[in-house]
């Protein structure tokens, strides 16, 4: 088989699966679903990204819903977000592994693992807001 060396490598940058899994721990399953749904947007994937943000926005709500359920005494505090980071890491592996595969080989560029750790902070800025918010909307105490 002949390569084609007048071929333009893609110009349009992906998250590997490792700027997903760093910005994933640091910023939570929110993060996972923005960086999915961007690599998917850059494929043309509309749908799949749309996908991505609703079960991240699922996600995110089961596991704080479980948070405040389960006893705080009985689980880890690191084996939720080391949890939810590995799954993250999975579903990108396996939706879009070949995709990014594909991408570097063709000589298309990858966005840095740093610009991963800024969505991830402001991810997890985001998501203390939130939290925070619900916290004290449910709080009758906090208000008074």
């Amino acid at each position: 088989m002949q390569e084609d060396i007048l071929s333009t490598p893609p110009s349009f940058k992906l998250y590997t699966d490792r700027a997903v899994l760093i910005g994933t721990f640091i910023g939570g399953p929110l993060v996972a679903g923005y960086l999915a749904a961007e690599n998917y947007r850059q494929l043309g994937q509309q749908d799949k990204a749309g996908r991505a943000w609703i079960i991240s926005i699922l996600a995110t709500v089961i596991i704080f819903g479980g948070i405040f359920i389960l006893p705080a005494d009985k689980i880890p505090p690191y084996i939720i977000p080391i949890t939810y980071t590995l799954i993250a890491r999975y579903l990108v592996k396996t939706y879009q592994g070949p995709a990014i595969i594909t991408h570097v080989e063709q000589g298309g560029p990858t966005y840095t693992v740093g610009r991963a750790v800024w969505i991830g902070l402001v991810g997890l800025v985001i998501l203390f807001l939130l939290l925070f918010g619900f916290i004290l909307l449910t709080n009758k105490d906090v208000l008074q």
